[in-house]
């Protein structure tokens, strides 16, 4: 699809064309396992929907619309985010080492920690600050992981200078691209080798299916995960990718309203007495702001904060508030509250958390598309409690 157009344009029709045979406008659901051939493996492209369904080759469509507007790329769908990562960790062998950032998502670190280092594939983790990629490398160093924004801290890495510093000792590049989504950030054009997506949460956008994505521009790179994708079988149902390509087609003026929203409170939280921690990468505040400028066209949906009190004063915070609701997950048209120590972040070891900052008392906000008078004033309520 054309480069030159807008992002809710090109949400609405990256999402699908009306149907050659029928003229359905929406992508009908192919809901089947298996498919009629006209003799022995002699087929019209479909034979096993493990190995390919055309509902879910039109959300891999989509996805690289998205990711890569005008480039031809390569998309995988996944059942679920961490297949998604656990698919890319896969193209790894025996032996290898892992650089990653220091404040992951608490299932990709336990993935790393927990699982791959079973198999030999070892993870040191980093704030990537000045010097210490360099610091961090090892003979066997073959992969760099990055989320950005981070979860939950918000963090910003600079995605062409790593990827540029990676390249030159021959690793691979990979960014976690969930929080911003592709319309605020595009990490293939940014030097990023492969980009995984939860499209749980900002792309499908509305808290009713689990799934996740690859995307990558190089044509080996893309059939080494096709070949995962089908030989671990871990595939999205064809519902859940028409689901996944209905929110697409609203994914851009989403995240509008969603950056919007988490501007507006960020803005308000800044200058509130109760709060004694804020993060939001749209505030000038932010130690990752100018970063986040130069590679984000937005600044996304999520804030972190700190309030008095520590843990119980996130509890009341939290306990206290109507219209955001006390859930792991994030990304979907309603605001959540979620409490990173105890929920999506517990398998994290405790003396590691507190090492990066994931505090007791830190409260991670996902602000949804409400109207954001609305929200503010449940959450200036809430923060009287504390």
């Amino acid at each position: 699809m054309d480069d030159g157009i807008g992002e809710s344009t090109r949400s609405v029709h990256s999402a699908g064309n009306p149907d050659e045979r029928t003229g359905s406008v929406q992508i009908p659901i192919f809901q089947t396992s298996t498919y009629a051939q006209r003799d022995f493996a002699d087929h019209a492209g479909y034979e096993y929907s493990r190995t390919q369904n055309p509902t879910r080759g039109a959300l891999e469509s989509a996805l690289v619309d998205l990711e890569s507007p005008g480039i031809p790329a390569f998309s995988c769908s996944f059942a679920s985010g961490m297949a998604a990562i656990s698919a890319v960790t896969q193209l790894l062998e025996s032996g290898s080492h892992i650089v990653a950032a220091s404040d992951l998502y608490g299932g990709t670190s336990r993935l790393f920690n927990q699982v791959l280092s079973k198999f030999g594939v070892e993870t040191t983790y980093s704030e990537l600050g000045p010097g210490e990629l360099e610091a961090c490398a090892q003979e066997n160093t073959r992969m760099l992981w990055l989320e950005t924004p981070t979860n939950p801290l918000l963090s910003i890495h600079d995605i062409r200078d790593l990827s540029e510093k990676a390249h030159e000792r021959g690793w691979m590049v990979v960014v976690d691209n969930t929080f911003a989504s592709p319309i605020l950030q595009r990490p293939l054009n940014l030097g990023a080798d492969l980009v995984v997506h939860s499209v749980t949460k900002y792309i499908a956008g509305h808290s009713d299916l689990i799934g996740g994505a690859v995307i990558c521009r190089d044509e080996s790179l893309g059939e080494n995960i096709r070949f995962l994708q089908n030989t671990i079988g871990a595939v999205p149902s064809p519902l859940d990718c028409f689901l996944t390509l209905r929110g697409i087609r609203t994914l851009g003026i989403r995240i509008e309203r969603h950056c919007d929203n988490a501007e507006y409170i960020a803005e308000r939280l800044e200058s509130h007495s109760k709060v004694t921690r804020l993060l939001y990468p749209g505030l000038e505040s932010h130690p990752g702001h100018k970063t986040a400028v130069s590679q984000m066209r937005r600044f996304g949906g999520m804030i972190s904060l700190e309030v008095e009190g520590g843990e119980t004063g996130a509890r009341r915070f939290a306990a206290s508030c109507d219209l955001f609701t006390i859930a792991e997950s994030l990304g979907g048209v309603e605001s959540l509250v979620n409490h990173p120590w105890s929920m999506t972040h517990a398998a994290i070891p405790e003396e590691r958390r507190l090492e990066i900052g994931v505090t007791p008392g830190l409260i991670r906000l996902s602000v949804g598309i409400e109207d954001a008078e609305d929200l503010w004033r449940d959450i200036d309520r809430a923060l009287d409690t504390v």
